[in-house]
């Protein structure tokens, strides 16, 4: 029997695998065909899930399967899970974590409320350039606070890697709930002429100083709970276009459909800038599941054995805290 987690960051949910456990290690058609299967919203495991995080306890490292099985370059809510379980595992609070572009720095944060544990992790690195994203066929090599009427008249957008690709939005509350939204975030991840290779699109609402609401359409998923690069790059832009509200080198709450996480800005000596996520680091569930089920994604409900954590009513409760 094989030991999986499922684990949430801002209710961005995930299972996690770590490779080191398995006598032979999945390849990468296993671990598509597995995320595909696990994360079902109908017939997957506990409900489904937003994605699969494959790590490797011997060698600190992330990898993102999404639930479409396609790869995601980084996720921010899924490193906070994955530093925790290896935090856990090493028994050190501070260290590196190899993800698709970058080796980023993690650090376990205090917890954010009782049984809530939490955790700080390094989000780069960030560009503006559209090679990076990339897009075409909008008449500009640079997005920032952009007029796009091809897209939504009116709104306007900027552009950033983080290094995912995202598209950053600042709308009205009232719009939150418009159909739009999700036609356009539809729109830029199928066949479309400006984002080739599809983009996150991130909707933000200002609320005040240092203080922000963002909901994501993400690539490969849709709707999710919550994006944590999407409310890095989201923290960056408002910060840039709003100056006296957002402010480097402090906190900024983001608030999010699945809670609340904390951002800090930075920029180095050389210009390049990087943000901090710090919020929760969940597991709701252990799960025991014979290997060669993960090997043939051929889920048999009866030879899994699940037990629930009970973390997820102490993370409940600090959801339904901050509502006052």
């Amino acid at each position: 029997m094989t030991e999986l987690l499922k684990v949430h960051g801002s209710q961005n949910s995930f299972f996690l695998l770590d490779q080191a456990n398995l006598a032979v290690p999945l390849t990468d058609p296993e671990m598509q065909k597995l995320a595909q299967t696990l994360t079902d919203r109908e017939t997957g495991l506990l409900g489904g899930a937003d994605g699969l995080l494959v790590t490797d306890a011997n060698h600190p490292q992330m990898r993102v399967i999404n639930a479409d099985g396609s790869e995601a370059s980084m996720c921010g809510n899924g490193l906070r899970t994955v530093a925790r379980y290896l935090s856990e595992k090493t028994g050190k609070d501070q260290f590196k974590v190899k993800t698709m572009y970058a080796n980023l720095e993690v650090r376990k944060a205090d917890n954010l409320a009782e049984n809530v544990p939490a955790f700080g992790v390094e989000i780069s690195p960030v560009s503006f350039k559209k090679e990076s994203l990339p897009f075409d066929n909008l008449d500009t090599d640079h997005l920032l606070n952009t007029e796009l009427p091809q897209l939504v008249p009116g709104w306007r957008f900027t552009a950033l890697s983080v290094p995912n690709p995202h598209l950053v939005v600042f709308i009205k509350e009232e719009e939150l709930d418009s159909p739009k939204l999700g036609e356009l975030g539809q729109y830029l991840n199928g066949d479309n002429p400006y984002f080739p290779d599809g983009v996150n699109v991130n909707y933000v609402v200002v609320k005040g100083d240092s203080q922000i609401f963002v909901k994501t359409f993400e690539r490969g998923v849709g709707f999710t709970n919550a994006c944590g690069t999407g409310m890095s790059a989201s923290s960056l832009v408002f910060a840039l276009l709003n100056p006296d509200l957002g402010h480097f080198e402090k906190e900024i709450s983001v608030y999010n459909p699945g809670g609340m996480v904390k951002t800090i800005l930075h920029k180095n000596d050389d210009g390049a800038y990087w943000i901090e996520l710090v919020g929760n680091a969940t597991f709701t569930h252990e799960i025991e599941i014979p290997e060669e089920q993960l090997h043939s994604a051929e889920l048999d409900f009866d030879q899994i054995k699940t037990r629930d954590t009970y973390e997820q009513e102490s993370y409940l409760n600090f959801v339904e805290g901050l509502k006052k």
